[in-house]
């Protein structure tokens, strides 16, 4: 699925769309170069929740969690770490747990200690604003994507694929 999010304001509505259809669980990976509008992202996925402070990336702390009322996000920003075993250090595998959101920027970093994603997020500068291709790796990935598309508030952001029918 490919969306075209022509503003800030766009990418935080999809980003509270995306929170809506995560519904408070599992692990989502964004990627994207520096200022491609990661934390920006991970705000909208916060509202989702009832969240409506500040949100920074937590790139020395690796890690900021969010207890809300709806769901229990853990905002990770990897660019910093150093090997990914310190996730081990900061007790990741905990914060990793099945009944939480994990929003995971910078997933590269911890290759090889992270576990697989359910959906993976990866946002583009585009023009004015940025091109979010997704793609899953799950079946709570897969079921994701399906309320996503099925979801009237991203109708207009959508990106026609080689072959839809556009008329």
């Amino acid at each position: 699925m490919q969306l075209r999010l022509d503003d800030e304001d766009r990418q935080v509505a999809f980003g509270e769309a995306l929170g809506r259809a995560l519904m408070g669980r599992g692990r989502l990976h964004l990627d994207g170069e520096l200022g491609a509008g990661k934390t920006t992202l991970t705000r909208g996925i916060l509202r989702a929740y009832g969240h409506r402070g500040a949100v920074k990336s937590p790139t020395y702390t690796l890690v900021e969690p969010y207890e809300l009322h709806a769901a229990r996000v853990n905002h990770f920003d990897l660019y910093r770490l150093g090997d990914p075993e310190e996730l081990e250090f900061i007790g990741g595998r905990d914060l990793l747990a099945e009944d939480a959101l994990c929003v995971i920027e910078w997933p590269a970093r911890g290759e090889g200690w992270l576990p697989t994603p359910d959906l993976v997020v990866r946002l583009e500068v585009a023009d004015h604003g940025r091109r979010a291709c997704l793609a899953a790796h799950s079946d709570q990935g897969r079921r994701v994507l399906a309320r996503l598309a099925a979801d009237p508030a991203l109708a207009d952001c959508r990106l026609a694929r080689e072959g839809d029918d556009v008329s």
